[in-house]
């Protein structure tokens, strides 16, 4: 983590610190819940259900540095009298930020554009050299509207005019109406309507058994031919093999990827193609937000040592 929340956590705790930056292994995990009292971990880290059946646990709190907890099986953590937290609200301006990029970056053909000059081709400029599209005045359907959607909703419309569609399964839960979305966003009642409608469309839902694979050859098949995916969700959001070969033949324009089915592998073919843009899951890369991601699941530690009520507990 940011040294500033390492610094943090050392000063107030017996830290044990992964000075590698590779993930643990299962086994790895599995030591772990029998070594400390508390583990602050992250997405990368693996806790599937059989890691919790170890014996002699130690661990009372996981307290995860992100908002989704895909990664985490949480009734096995639950029946292991794990109590596990997350670090809401923090990330959602950056991630909201790295969206309205993946969206400039294809449909403007920014990083083909960048690849051409670094190798030296261009000649110059030229009336219809590399001609992209707008985001002004385009439809966006946003699937799943939490925080993150919603900023990516406020952004797209008041930067770009875009007519904002949405799409989720409950109500959002807005407790401060700065986090709202537009006053003319538009919900809609299916995710095939939103799709069938959108110029561009913004994976923002979380990963669940529900949500696995929502993006597959069918619903990709309702999209636009000239229309374009986001997804800075989860990878397995989307069916990365149905979304390669709607790509491969040209059913939807072109894709922006910062996450991934099988992370950190990419499918080969997806980095052969120029209509798609691929960041290293930079969602919320910045300085000041992995800093107050590690400081949000520091307060959810000091609240649990201390026997107070954890501000972000997730089981």
């Amino acid at each position: 983590m940011p040294a500033p929340v390492e610094g943090a956590v050392a000063a107030r705790y017996d830290a044990l610190l992964n000075r590698t930056d590779v993930a643990l292994t299962s086994e790895q995990l599995a030591q772990v819940l029998q070594q400390a009292d508390v583990v602050v971990t992250t997405v990368t880290d693996k806790w599937h259900p059989g890691i919790f059946d170890t014996t002699s646990i130690r661990t009372k709190l996981l307290a995860n540095v992100g908002v989704g907890v895909n990664h985490i099986a949480l009734e096995a953590a639950r029946r292991a009298g794990i109590t596990v937290t997350n670090t809401p609200d923090v990330v959602t301006d950056d991630t909201a930020d790295i969206a309205i990029a993946l969206m400039l970056m294809t449909m403007r053909r920014l990083g083909e554009g960048e690849r051409h000059l670094r190798s030296g081709a261009w000649g110059g400029l030229r009336p219809t050299f590399m001609l992209g599209r707008t985001l002004r005045g385009k439809t966006l359907g946003i699937v799943g509207y939490g925080r993150i959607g919603r900023a990516v909703a406020r952004i797209a419309h008041d930067a770009f005019g875009m007519h904002i569609l949405w799409q989720a399964p409950r109500d959002p839960r807005i407790d401060d109406p700065a986090t709202a979305g537009p006053a003319s966003a538009e919900r809609v009642a299916t995710l095939e309507e939103l799709l069938q409608r959108s110029d561009v469309v913004s994976l923002h839902c979380p990963a669940t058994p529900e949500t696995r694979h929502l993006m597959n050859a069918r619903t990709i098949g309702l999209m636009p031919p000239h229309a374009y995916l986001v997804n800075t969700a989860r990878g397995d959001v989307v069916d990365e093999a149905a979304l390669t070969a709607a790509l491969k033949e040209r059913q939807i324009a072109g894709a922006g990827l910062d996450v991934y089915e099988f992370e950190p592998s990419v499918t080969a073919e997806l980095k052969d193609m120029e209509h798609v843009v691929l960041l290293p899951h930079l969602g919320s890369a910045t300085i000041e937000t992995r800093t107050n991601m590690g400081m949000r699941a520091l307060a959810n530690v000091d609240a649990f040592v201390s026997g107070q009520p954890v501000p972000d507990r997730v089981v």
